[in-house]
């Protein structure tokens, strides 16, 4: 992996190390990965992996002033409605640099050295695949710094916002989103603490990519997996698959799920996804669920029949407003414990507060049955 890109490093290094910025001040920040590293303070060259929203949430309007290049595939082909809309409000950011992507070979050391950036923010996973070319980029002179909101908990979101705030001279913005991060999960934590939850509802997780004719992945210990042990649901992919992976039609069937949860997004290329996010409609996110319930045997399912048949947006899971996700899953468990929670109102106000791009859109819903409408 990588050969490609490898290629005319030597004399990119030499051009990075002749040209790159002189800083006057510095931080010395310890990221995510333990590592310790030495950054521009208020940097205003900047490679940015991944993390798009809360990169955004913690800089402020003019966020993508600072950013020079981008890993655009994680965003253009994973999020495609979400990369849509903010290119139609902010059209520089289809104008930044595309170092590639680390998980198909396509990311280009070459590509970034050319930037000039002052630091480049990966995720862990983006750190991790890689290897001896992020060692080569910090040889170039340009330092790393790893953050991770996808360990799905409040410590590495906390951890990771208050970095973005260090780096970004955005101190006191990142503080208030990592306290409101924390104090939302703690308020539904102290709730969960009230309730019995050994009688968690029995939950069935899909990725809705592909449509009803293919049972695509749940989750197991990790995303919505992860969310659901959270909450002390009996999450049926527990003890089937590793992290994620399809469970059998046959295995759902006699499970017998009380609640089922389909995860959808605005992907590049999939026209029978459940189709979620911004701009959405929720009318639109129904239409691309009900063809689900017409699989073989799912009429007889109790989530079916009692109504409880539920979509979350993918894109916003391990996210700094993935807890009003959290919020939504847990009212949908256990709705009289948490009957005066308003998590749609949780999401509009983060979206107001902090977003440089107001939109509405469907980010959580529930099929309505055939009762109501």
């Amino acid at each position: 992996m990588f050969n490609t890109l490898l290629r005319g490093f030597a004399a990119a290094a030499f051009v990075a190390t002749t040209s790159m910025p002189v800083w006057a001040h510095h931080l010395s920040l310890t990221d995510t990965a333990d590592r310790t590293v030495e950054v521009p303070h208020d940097a205003k060259r900047i490679v940015l992996g991944f993390y798009f929203e809360d990169f955004m949430a913690v800089a402020g309007p003019d966020a993508f002033d600072r950013v020079v290049a981008i890993s655009r595939a994680p965003w253009e082909g994973w999020r495609n409605l979400q990369w849509q809309t903010y290119v139609e409000a902010l059209p520089q950011i289809a104008e930044l640099a595309d170092v590639g992507h680390t998980s198909d070979g396509t990311f280009s050391l070459e590509t970034v050295i050319a930037a000039q950036p002052d630091l480049v923010l990966l995720a862990s996973w983006q750190y991790d695949a890689l290897g001896e070319v992020a060692d080569r980029i910090e040889d170039a002179g340009i330092p790393i710094v790893v953050l991770d909101y996808n360990a799905q908990n409040v410590e590495k979101h906390v951890e990771s916002t208050r970095l973005l705030g260090q780096i970004l001279g955005q101190e006191e913005r990142a503080e208030k989103l990592a306290s409101e991060y924390a104090d939302a999960v703690a308020a539904v934590q102290a709730r969960l603490d009230e309730i019995d939850q050994e009688a968690g509802p029995r939950v069935y997780v899909e990725l809705g990519r592909k449509g009803k004719d293919v049972y695509d992945n749940s989750y197991s210990g990790t995303q919505w997996g992860a969310v659901l042990d959270q909450l002390g649901a009996q999450n049926i992919a527990n003890g089937q698959i590793e992290s994620w992976g399809p469970l059998s039609a046959e295995y759902v069937l006699a499970q017998n799920p009380e609640m089922i949860l389909l995860a959808g997004s605005g992907w590049s290329g999939q026209d029978e996804a459940i189709v979620m996010g911004p701009n959405v409609d929720s009318a639109l996110t129904h239409a691309r669920m009900r063809p689900y319930l017409d699989r073989p045997g799912w009429d007889e399912l109790d989530a079916v029949e009692n109504g409880q048949v539920y979509a979350v947006y993918h894109g916003g899971n391990r996210t700094l407003y993935d807890y009003a996700f959290l919020q939504f899953l847990a009212k949908a468990l256990y709705p009289q414990s948490f009957a005066d929670v308003d998590p749609q109102a949780a999401l509009d106000r983060f979206f107001e507060t902090y977003m440089p791009v107001q939109f509405q859109g469907t980010y959580m819903t529930r099929l309505p049955s055939g009762q109501d409408g």
